[in-house]
């Protein structure tokens, strides 16, 4: 076979340096590594990086992604290993895409993970789209998930290291996404591996801290956020048992989750409570016993699906499934309702399913990500 033809690192049939990637470039050590890596296979590596949010307040932001440190680490490294590095100003698309969402469904008692749609509406779409008008043969990033190819075409599978696995944030990545879109940390077995390549390729951001916070939320203060976006929304209210009885009062619904125990201010009762619903509508929070927690049944909409099948093929699939970023995944019968609908039916409960969560599907044995959606109403 000539040396022309021979597929690349990357999938294509050329050599590194007629193949143009571009790398989203987030200031931290996975991106940052995936970047040099590719220039240094002699592949024609452009840096994107995104500015999010008010990049004066990003200044002074550490500890999450895309903020103003970062975005001069990252061109620090484009500098190091001399391929070019762009700064796109996507403050206002993020807002309308992402934060924006992010305050309305915490106001309506959901659980919303901003992260997803993140990558799912300006990632893996505006940023995508700049690539391709950049020439790029394909985007790459730092997640630690893998793009495999099988007998239908490109797959998601797990990351090879479960501890970094980001197959939960990526599950409404599509297949025309998939198609475009490289990973190449995926297969890393762990983090120190990661770092021990920066060192390698003499980055400043080898031992660069990981990022922790949702990136325009800082230190986890998702109620301060909130009041901040929407004036008036911690709106006091009455903490209710489920049987009815009014134990106390809140500063308002945005400062609690499904699930919570602590902090509820409700002391001296006999029985610890939970949060097991919130009443935006009537300013409530119902709390209750732990198994009111208990759910079998999710309903899911705005299902990505990535299987080899149409969704609908099936009256039903056996899979597992995860219902928070944490958990396992959990053995379930996912039953169609239309191709973006769907009942999950767990076959043992979990606890504090929320609206607002993600439920990503897997294959019950093996690494393949079937896609998933969004938990949209508990039961």
């Amino acid at each position: 076979m000539d040396i022309e033809t021979k597929l690349n690192s990357l999938g294509f049939a050329k050599p590194p340096a007629q193949t143009r990637v571009v790398v989203a470039m987030s200031g931290g050590v996975d991106s940052s590594v995936v970047a040099a890596m590719l220039a240094e296979e002699g592949y024609d590596v452009v840096g994107v990086t995104l500015q999010l949010y008010d990049h004066g307040a990003a200044l002074a932001k550490k500890g999450a992604c895309c903020a103003g440190i970062d975005i001069h680490d990252a061109r620090r490294v484009a500098d190091t290993m001399g391929f070019p590095h762009y700064v796109l100003d996507y403050e206002n698309i993020f807002q309308d895409a992402v934060i924006d969402e992010f305050a309305d469904s915490y106001l309506a008692g959901a659980t919303p993970v901003p992260c997803i749609r993140c990558n799912e509406r300006v990632k893996f779409k505006d940023m995508m789209e700049t690539a391709r008008d950049l020439g790029a043969d394909c985007m790459a990033t730092g997640h630690y998930i893998q793009r495999d190819m099988g007998a239908r075409g490109a797959e998601l599978h797990r990351a090879a290291d479960p501890a970094r696995d980001q197959s939960y944030f990526l599950f409404s990545t599509t297949p025309e996404q998939l198609n475009y879109l490289r990973f190449p940390l995926g297969h890393l077995k762990t983090k120190d591996e990661t770092r021990a390549l920066a060192r390698k390729y003499g980055l400043e951001v080898a031992d660069k801290p990981d990022s922790q916070d949702i990136c325009f939320v800082p230190n986890g203060d998702y109620a301060s956020v909130i009041e901040k976006l929407r004036p008036g929304a911690a709106e006091p209210g009455e903490i209710v048992h489920a049987d009815g009885r009014v134990l106390g009062t809140h500063k308002g619904v945005i400062h609690y989750t499904i699930g919570q125990r602590r902090g509820l201010g409700i002391g001296g009762l006999s029985d610890p409570l939970y949060v097991v619903k919130l009443d935006v509508d009537n300013k409530q929070v119902i709390v209750g016993p732990k198994e009111m927690l208990s759910t079998r049944i999710i309903p899911v909409r705005e299902i990505n699906w990535l299987g080899d099948e149409p969704f609908t093929s099936r009256d039903q699939w056996e899979l597992a499934v995860k219902v928070r970023s944490t958990r396992p995944p959990r053995d379930a019968i996912v039953r169609p309702i239309s191709e973006t609908e769907a009942e999950v039916e767990l076959l043992s409960p979990e606890e504090g399913v929320s609206p607002g969560q993600a439920c990503v599907f897997y294959a019950p044995e093996g690494p393949r990500v079937f896609g998933g959606g969004w938990i949209w109403r508990g039961k």
